[in-house]
């Protein structure tokens, strides 16, 4: 599995791994202020999204095998490895399974639990799309306003819009697959999955994705971690607080 990926700067290896229905470019801003700090920056595309291959195989075992692979590839070692939501499944994942590809280990906004789906909503309003004549971005906004008022998370989704031919909008993410597999997004870590490396959760104070109750859980599978609040922060807390985010990621990885 040839993953795509943009590569910012020079340095340490530093691996992003986007959230469902994400990409890797979502993370550009950020990329280039951490690759100021010695950083070399790998925005990865991960399997039925973006630029990488389309499968008809989604599972986290899958994707971690992916980033142990793209690693191998690109003869990485000692990474950093940060993942936000579904990316941060999948760092997990990568975490239990190949500990020694990594020094330092980020979870954005989520939990080594079990999550409903609850993306239906969405999933309608990009299939609609995906079925659609679509001739501009703005045609695409308006018809996805129906399914989706948040204005912020339209533009997150119309990311994966991109020119198919000419005057041809179409969606870069498997749409079919990822709908199909919609209940392995939310599946949680094995019971006695653990790792023990430095791990730092950082969570959105307005989010519902990491409760007070799930503290012990994040203890249990990750016993060297921490949490870090957000305040007035939603689940797209690197995006929301772009500043308090960077200066927690950064006074982590120094310390």
């Amino acid at each position: 599995m040839k993953l795509h990926s943009n590569i910012i700067g020079e340095g340490r290896p530093f691996l992003i791994l986007h959230g469902f229905l994400g990409m890797g470019d979502n993370w550009k801003t950020l990329a280039k202020k951490f690759a100021k700090e010695n950083y070399q920056i790998h925005l990865i595309d991960q399997r039925n999204h973006g630029r990488s291959p389309h499968t008809k195989e989604f599972s986290y075992q899958l994707m971690a095998e992916d980033i142990q692979e793209y690693c191998k590839t690109h003869q990485l070692e000692n990474i950093v490895l940060l993942g936000h939501s579904m990316g941060g499944k999948t760092a997990m994942k990568v975490a239990v399974d190949f500990p020694d590809l990594i020094e330092e280990l980020i979870i954005v906004d989520i939990a080594p639990k079990y999550y409903p789906p609850h993306h239906q909503t969405i999933l309608e309003g990009l299939t609609m799309l995906s079925e659609s004549e679509l001739t501009s971005r703005g045609d695409a906004d308006e018809k996805l306003k129906e399914y989706i008022q948040e204005w912020g998370v339209r533009q997150f989704l119309l990311k994966n819009l991109y020119w198919k031919e000419k005057n041809k909008l179409a969606l870069r993410m498997n749409l079919p697959v990822l709908k199909e597999n919609i209940e392995q997004v939310g599946i949680s870590l094995s019971d006695n999955a653990k790792y023990n490396g430095r791990t730092l959760f950082i969570k959105g104070q307005k989010s519902g994705y990491i409760k007070e109750e799930d503290k012990g859980l994040l203890k249990k599978h990750f016993p060297k971690s921490n949490l870090a609040t957000i305040k007035d922060a939603g689940h797209w807390v690197h995006a929301e607080k772009m500043e308090e985010f960077y200066t927690i990621c950064i006074g982590y990885l120094n310390n």
